[in-house]
C-alpha cells in the first residue's frame, strides 16, 4: 500500500507558487490499480516521483508498505557512459536478483541487438525508453507506477510485448498510472482519481472520473 497524509506539494515558479497537491491524504491498495487523470502542467509526473519516493512533500507523510517501481521512463541510477548490459546487471544487483536472469529478460524485450552492448549515451529516445521500460518489466514490484501510458516507441513489436507483459502483470500486482487522457487509462486501471488544483479527486470507477475530468478541462 502507499498512503498519503496530509501531503503538500508546491513549486515557485519565478513568478507565483504553483501548488501540486494541498493537505492531500488518499490511498493507493494492493489489487486496486489507479488511474489519475491529470491536464498537462498540473503536476502529474511530480506526484509519481512522490509515489515512488524520488521527490519529497513539502509537508504531510507518504508511507509505502510494500515494493514500489521506479517510474516507467525514469532512467536515474542507470549511467550513460556504460552498455545496457552492464546497467542491467548492476541493477539487478542492487534489487538482489539474478544479473544473468535480468539481462537475459532486458535483452529479450528490448531486442536492441548489438545496440545492447553500446553505451546508453548513444542511444535514442526511443531505444532508452525500450531499455527503461524491459528493465523495469526484469523486477519484481508490488506496485508498479506509470507516467503517461507506455514509452513513445515506434518500434510496434516492442509495445506490443510489452503491453502483453503488463496486462499479464495485473493478475498478481498493482498499477498506478497518470496521464491527461482517459483512453491511457482503460486498459489497467480498476479505480480512479482527477488531480485538479492540487486536490485529488477519488473514485470507483473511470467513467465517474472522466465526467469530472471533461468538465473542469471544458470548462
Amino acid at each position: 500500500m502507499i498512503e498519503f497524509e496530509n501531503v503538500s506539494k508546491s513549486f515557485w515558479t519565478g513568478t507565483r507558487r504553483k501548488v501540486i497537491l494541498h493537505e492531500a491524504s488518499f490511498r493507493v491498495e494492493l489489487g486496486r490499480s489507479l488511474g489519475i487523470l491529470a491536464p498537462n502542467g498540473t503536476g502529474k509526473t511530480t506526484l509519481i516521483n512522490m509515489m515512488a519516493g524520488l521527490e519529497k512533500p513539502d509537508e504531510g507523510e507518504i508511507r509505502r508498505s510494500c515494493n514500489v517501481s521506479f517510474p516507467l521512463g525514469f532512467m536515474g541510477g542507470v549511467v550513460g557512459k556504460v552498455s545496457a548490459m552492464e546497467n542491467s546487471r548492476y541493477i539487478a544487483k542492487l534489487y538482489g536478483l539474478d544479473p544473468d536472469y535480468v539481462e537475459a529478460y532486458c535483452r529479450w524485450l528490448c531486442d536492441l541487438g548489438e545496440y545492447f552492448d553500446q553505451p546508453l549515451a548513444t542511444y535514442s529516445s526511443g531505444m532508452r525508453a525500450r531499455f527503461s521500460c524491459a528493465l523495469m518489466l526484469a523486477l519484481e514490484f508490488d506496485i508498479y507506477l506509470i507516467d503517461e501510458g507506455m514509452p513513445g516507441t515506434t518500434d510496434v513489436e516492442f509495445n506490443r510485448k510489452a503491453g502483453a507483459i503488463l496486462q499479464e502483470r495485473l493478475r498478481n500486482t498493482t498499477i498506478v498510472i497518470v496521464s491527461h487522457q482517459a483512453q491511457t487509462l482503460e486498459k489497467f486501471a480498476s479505480s480512479a482519481a482527477v488531480l485538479k488544483d492540487g486536490r485529488l479527486h477519488m473514485f470507483d470507477t473511470l467513467e465517474e472520473a472522466r465526467q469530472l475530468y471533461d468538465y473542469q478541462t471544458q470548462g
